[in-house]
């Protein structure tokens, strides 16, 4: 994985860009030394997106079955509790 620069990758971005979206290479860009973002192909992006989308998925599973063995509060009941008049 190269960094790069941020103004670097500004003044060479159709190369940077060819690099993620041919090669498939992985750019992280930097400002002052500090890692601030990458540039990564559509493929990377969507599989990125798949796993959190799964990660998801699990954590509302596990949330609906603890729903299921703890029971769970109307909404009125809970505003009442935390102090909301509304």
């Amino acid at each position: 994985m190269d960094r790069l620069n941020a103004s670097e990758a500004r003044s060479d971005f159709a190369d940077v860009l060819n690099r993620v979206a041919y090669r498939g290479e992985r750019i992280v860009l930097n400002r002052r030394g500090k890692d601030v973002a990458a540039i990564v192909s559509v493929e990377d992006l969507k599989l990125l997106e798949q796993l959190e989308d799964e990660r998801d998925l699990k954590a509302a599973r596990a949330a609906l079955k603890e729903a299921d063995k703890k029971g769970t509060k109307k909404l009125a009941s809970l505003m009442k509790e935390l102090g909301d008049s509304r």
